[in-house]
């Protein structure tokens, strides 16, 4: 499939996470970004188009014209921390605090599940990632080959880790699932990961370090979410969750953590050292009552960061504008200083952050040779308008209302409120509706 869209506002990435905005064309041959410039004549005078344009000495021919009318195409947005199949518990296990919600409402509806439930119930999550202009997500579920079959069906691009833990799974299982996704499509992949220091016993973490190590991949997990899951680490080992699994070897090739609010002194030394990345989940931590990510801290220390909704049990929403403007804003309040982390740091956090951290830097931006996973943000409505500055919009005014088009890996999957995914939304509701009624 190839695309042209013309009259357009470009979002392009420049130094030190700051973005700049062009107008002109961005073309798509394939699955990869193949130009970004001036409009076709202007190109043809300047020659400037002339790679561009022509596949050897061949044209390109257009399968699409797509007119953006002034609109703005800005890279997808990468969900890095989600838990899609959660998508039947929303709205349906809510106001209880972090422990009680997982034990006591979570873990046993989850004991009922099956593979074919967490087909459907991906596909309604990627639904709605695709509303909310997310191209990627960074999932962590049961059936890793059952979520990567849903996202190769869709269209949609995903990246996986394991949710191992004392209740389930094996070091062997996550092998295994590690080749399977891994060699699935090119839109599915899966990096090392356990659910959390506070679910997994010690043989277990350990059997996870060493499998990172023999596969050279990053570890991933669930780290210092609140108060309580790091006192108790202390307790039972006299140190973080951050500094155990670091005494345990797990980050020679990387990784990070989801949440990060209870970090301490020598965490934030071991994530510079090791090259971790903190991902925030500010709404899922407002929601459990969790507690304020230091993302001034982590953002002055150089840390990467990156931004997830968490799953759609805990948040209940899979909006990456929502977490964007918290995001922001509890850093401010958190800080008390409406001065730091800036709308452009934001809003690397919430696109380039996080493929870094999914380890697709080839979808962080938009750019000749990249992916194209891109969204257009409709400019003519009125939380978009006077253009002032656009990023600042996004950040603080944006709202999936604006999402006119997700492309993923050169595929229209969603435009003007249509999927393109192969599948009837009515379905895919009937499906998730029948599932969480099963279990009444």
């Amino acid at each position: 499939m190839n695309t042209r869209f013309y009259n357009a506002k470009i979002l392009t990435l420049a130094d030190d996470h700051k973005f700049a905005i062009t107008e002109g064309e961005l073309w798509v041959k394939g699955d990869t970004i193949c130009y970004i410039g001036r409009a076709e004549e202007d190109a043809f005078a300047g020659g400037a188009a002339a790679e561009g344009v022509m596949a050897g000495s061949e044209p390109i021919i257009w399968d699409r014209e797509i007119d953006v009318r002034g609109n703005l195409l800005m890279p997808g947005f990468k969900n890095a921390h989600t838990h899609t199949a959660m998508t039947f518990l929303r709205s349906y296990a809510d106001d209880l605090p972090l422990q009680d919600w997982l034990y006591q409402q979570v873990f046993p509806k989850e004991g009922q599940l099956t593979e074919d439930d967490v087909y459907w119930l991906n596909i309604l999550g990627i639904m709605e990632y695709l509303t909310s202009g997310i191209t990627s997500n960074f999932d962590m579920y049961f059936f890793p080959p059952v979520d990567a079959k849903a996202s190769a069906d869709t269209g949609f691009r995903t990246v996986q880790t394991s949710g191992l833990n004392n209740f389930g799974g094996t070091v062997e299982l996550m092998e295994e699932n590690y080749h399977i996704v891994n060699e699935m499509s090119d839109l599915t992949s899966f990096i090392i990961g356990f659910h959390a220091e506070y679910t997994t016993s010690k043989e277990l973490m350990e059997g996870v370090a060493g499998l990172a190590q023999k596969l050279k991949s990053p570890v991933w997990l669930h780290n210092s979410e609140t108060k309580s899951e790091v006192a108790e680490c202390k307790e039972r080992w006299g140190m973080t969750p951050t500094q155990l699994t670091d005494s345990l070897g797990m980050y020679e090739y990387g990784g990070g953590g989801y949440h990060c609010v209870w970090v301490e002194e020598p965490d934030f030394e071991i994530f510079k050292k090791r090259k971790l990345t903190a991902v925030t989940n500010p709404a899922s931590n407002l929601k459990l009552a969790s507690g304020i990510c230091p993302t001034k801290r982590f953002v002055d220390e150089g840390i990467s960061m990156a931004i997830g909704t968490d799953g759609p049990a805990s948040n209940n929403c899979l909006d990456m504008f929502r977490e964007m403007f918290l995001t922001s804003t509890l850093a401010k309040v958190r800080e008390m200083d409406a001065e730091c982390v800036s709308a452009d740091e934001i809003l690397y956090m919430a696109t380039a952050g996080g493929a870094h951290a999914m380890q697709l830097d080839d979808c962080d931006s938009l750019a000749v040779g990249k992916k194209a996973d891109l969204i257009m943000i409709d400019l003519q409505q009125p939380n978009m308008q006077p253009e002032n500055n656009i990023v600042k919009n996004l950040v603080y005014s944006g709202s999936k209302q604006n999402v006119k088009l997700t492309m993923v890996n050169g595929r229209v999957l969603y435009e003007d409120n249509r999927f393109e995914i192969g599948f009837d939304p009515k379905e895919i509701y009937a499906h998730a509706n029948r599932i969480i009624r099963r279990m009444q």
